[in-house]
């Protein structure tokens, strides 16, 4: 089982849970001084490690006329700036090969492939070569066993600090379904497995011009995934006003919220992962 660091956090499917955080894109500068001081004093509290999430461009917007962020000069320089002022990894979303040497100059720590690219070769390959960890999402259209092969292509530069992560499958229109099968079955991989428990409540689509969603389920599927005792890492976006957000509020947790989830979350991780040790 490959477990590695990023930064001053391990990360492996046998150990505590660490938590993805953040809002879904960059908006400003203060706003994410401001969620990654408040997501800071709950997880702090809880004994949770972070990395902080959120992305200069969101490439993949419903329609042309969505919002899809600040742009990576501004974008890498503001997750540069949270990195350094509260001490947490930064992850960011790339979507072009020529963006990966760019973010890790800049110091981002992860590198997250979409769930829409996660099988283009040319992007996983310039990724996997900077050496940064890499959380690639399964593609709504991928079955879990075929991540291996996905993995593989990032481990073919000599990068294995490889996350691979489920977001929900494709079952019909504007909807996602999430079979829990599919976290044991990437973890037969050796890899560590997140699961979003946020995307994957997310309606692609369904507003129209802009994807849906349903926030209030988000900590059913978070629990069941957690009850597998395979997650090496929980992602999960957050913002303190979602309706008023530019990208994916209708899945997003209220930041209020978020300290009453990871409770329970936390509660189960313990539990399944000191069963399975006292098993083996």
């Amino acid at each position: 089982m490959h477990t590695f660091n990023i930064n001053h956090l391990t990360v492996g499917n046998d150990l505590p849970f660490i938590l993805i955080a953040g809002p879904c894109q960059i908006e400003s500068q203060s706003h994410a001084e401001d969620t990654c001081s408040r997501i800071l004093e709950i997880t702090k509290s809880l004994n949770i490690p972070i990395i902080y999430k959120s992305s200069f461009d969101k490439a993949n917007r419903s329609s042309i006329s969505t919002k899809r962020g600040v742009g990576i000069a501004e974008g890498l320089q503001i997750l540069n700036s949270i990195k350094h002022q509260f001490g947490v990894p930064v992850l960011t979303d790339i979507h072009e090969s020529w963006q990966a040497q760019e973010c890790a100059d800049a110091g981002i720590d992860v590198l997250q492939i979409p769930a829409f690219l996660c099988r283009q070769t040319d992007l996983l390959l310039e990724a996997g070569a900077t050496g940064c960890a890499i959380n690639v999402k399964k593609g709504q259209f991928l079955a879990p066993h075929d991540m291996k092969n996905v993995a593989e292509k990032i481990a073919s530069t000599g990068n294995q600090r490889i996350m691979l992560c489920e977001r929900g499958y494709t079952h019909g229109y504007n909807n996602l379904v999430v079979d829990m099968r599919s976290l044991p079955i990437m973890a037969r991989t050796g890899y560590p497995v997140v699961f979003d428990a946020t995307h994957s409540v997310q309606q692609p689509g369904g507003m129209g011009e802009r994807s849906g969603g349903d926030r209030t389920m988000v900590p059913y599927l978070a629990r069941a995934a957690v009850a597998t005792g395979v997650l090496a890492a929980v992602f999960m976006e957050t913002h303190e006003d979602p309706d008023s957000a530019p990208s994916d509020g209708p899945n997003m947790i209220n930041l209020d919220n978020l300290k009453t989830i990871l409770e329970e979350l936390v509660a189960i991780d313990e539990i399944v992962k000191r069963s399975k040790r006292q098993s083996n």
